[in-house]
């Protein structure tokens, strides 16, 4: 099969990624192996590629927004069947046992894995995936539309539950790609009024043709206090900023894998009056489940821009500068269709 690699983790502009031909890989005992249709570009997979993230595996195939067809599967699977159209996403497995997933935090399992970062992902034309972790999608959405689901929205909605926005709150949200333009709509259906500040004016655009209040530069003041913020741009500056609009008792939560680094904070304007930041670590396989029946009850579409799985590097590419709104999918132009 085709598959990209990350040959040597270093800036985009630099190419690290490598497009070569391996086998196909062979699903363990409990793993599915999926024919790849699409994979949405998240921002995860460009932070892998660049280094940001340390190298987990070496020459990792990135992606973990995958959607595709069951094409085997390990003797232990059960409740599959070849041809079942499912979705892969970044948390690929964990211990079952641990503290944390005894709790219900299996995010938080210390042996935890990733899709694309641990194990091969979805730029290629095959990838596997633990039986258990694999997604039963919704059949009235194409495979385009719900490759960004898999990881934007569902770690969008994670944010969204960790900022506890109250019924009806004011929220604002720091950068407006293809996780954030999924949380607003959540957001807005359920209620909220929604301010955006992102720097890029075609998301800008975007942020007010979803519904939101008011759509701004990314450092500009906001019309009226906030009950919640989340930033998704991975800029660390921006931390004081989603402080300071804050109002009394509010929380910011964090939803980037990688930030920048923060700046000093200023206790008064930025923390007193039992402010919080919070950081949000993955999703569990509960917040898949919940926010793909809010997708189906509330409409939740995603703004999409596809590209062929031969222009993996130029996507990545193309979302670091910015150059698209919404999300971007690699379309598997060496099988069956992308929207079967």
């Amino acid at each position: 099969m085709h598959a990209w690699v990350v040959a040597e983790p270093g800036p985009i502009e630099r190419e690290p990624l490598r497009f070569v031909e391996k086998p196909v890989p062979a699903p363990g005992p409990d793993e599915l192996l999926v024919h790849v249709s699409v994979c949405g570009v998240c921002r995860t997979d460009l932070h892998v590629s660049e280094g940001d993230l340390p190298v987990h595996r070496p020459r990792v195939t990135p992606g973990h927004e995958v959607v595709g067809r069951v094409a085997g599967m390990g003797e232990a699977v059960t409740g599959y069947a070849v041809g079942d159209r499912v979705g892969v996403a970044w948390l690929r497995r964990t211990d079952g046992s641990c503290a944390y997933c005894a709790r219900g935090n299996e995010n938080l399992c210390p042996d935890s894995v990733y899709t694309g970062w641990d194990a091969d992902g979805g730029y290629a034309e095959y990838t596997t995936v633990p039986a258990a972790f694999a997604y039963r999608l919704p059949g009235d959405l194409d495979n385009v539309a719900l490759a960004p689901l898999m990881c934007a929205g569902i770690i969008g909605y994670r944010a969204l539950r960790r900022a506890a926005l109250p019924p009806g709150g004011r929220l604002g949200l720091y950068g407006f790609g293809g996780s954030a333009h999924l949380c607003a709509q959540v957001a807005i259906a359920q209620g909220a009024t929604v301010h955006i500040r992102t720097r890029d004016v075609a998301a800008q655009r975007l942020a007010l043709a979803l519904g939101a209040a008011s759509a701004a530069g990314a450092y500009d003041p906001l019309p009226e206090p906030l009950d919640s913020a989340i930033l998704f741009a991975p800029v660390g500056s921006l931390v004081p900023v989603a402080l300071r609009a804050l109002d009394r008792g509010g929380i910011l939560s964090i939803a980037g894998i990688h930030l920048s680094e923060i700046p000093p904070l200023d206790y008064e304007p930025e923390l007193f009056y039992e402010k919080e930041v919070r950081s949000v670590t993955s999703n569990t396989r509960e917040d898949g489940r919940e926010f793909l029946t809010l997708v189906a009850r509330f409409g939740v579409r995603a703004t999409t821009h596809t590209y062929p799985l031969s222009q993996a590097q130029q996507a990545l590419k193309d979302l670091k500068s910015g150059r698209f709104d919404g999300a971007a999918v690699l379309v598997n132009d060496r099988g069956p269709g992308a929207r079967d």
